[in-house]
């Protein structure tokens, strides 16, 4: 006796369930991965950027420099280079500007070296002081008393063309240089 080959039969069409769950699965493999690009660019942007950004440490004037008197300390304002101008207040900076005698000075941040508050210059005592914890320093910067674990931080100058500038770089964080 011979069998007779079994007959192969075509595929049937597809269920509707099926064809449903294969576009449910598109759709949501689709969204998944425009999230994933939704979350993951700002990550990616953030850590690239600054490589691609141009510097934006620079020399900045503060003025002519023989405007100082020798033997003075006065607080200087200026606008930071790395700012945008819709930065508005928060852009502009401060630095006491200390001139020891023609052509040499001392410039230093208005941050303590403790947490970092703005401190205030008392000439008649000739000393920096802070107002949050009692931090003081003497005119050269040092350190006197207080919580400060180092004196004040201090720009790098030059005087270029009859102008006092500064290197608008960027200082010490307060855990360093104790």
């Amino acid at each position: 006796m011979s069998q007779a080959p079994e007959s192969i039969e075509a595929p049937s069409p597809a269920p509707a369930n099926e064809n449903r769950r294969g576009f449910l699965f598109a759709a949501g493999s689709t969204l998944m991965a425009i999230g994933g690009v939704l979350v993951a660019a700002p990550i990616i942007g953030a850590a690239v950027a600054p490589g691609l950004l141009p510097e934006k440490d620079q020399w900045i004037s503060l003025g002519a420099a023989a405007n100082w008197m020798p033997g003075t300390t006065v607080l200087v304002k200026f606008l930071n280079p790395g700012g945008a101008p819709d930065d508005g207040i928060t852009r502009e900076n401060a630095c006491y500007v200390r001139c020891i005698e023609a052509g040499k000075f001392q410039v230093f941040a208005v941050n303590c070296a403790h947490l970092g508050c703005p401190v205030e210059w008392f000439a008649q005592s000739r000393l920096f002081m802070c107002p949050c914890h009692g931090g003081v320093y003497y005119e050269d910067g040092s350190r006197a008393s207080g919580p400060p674990p180092r004196g004040l931080f201090e720009f790098s100058w030059r005087i270029q063309d009859g102008t006092l500038e500064i290197f608008s770089g960027r200082l010490p964080g307060l855990q360093e240089g104790t």
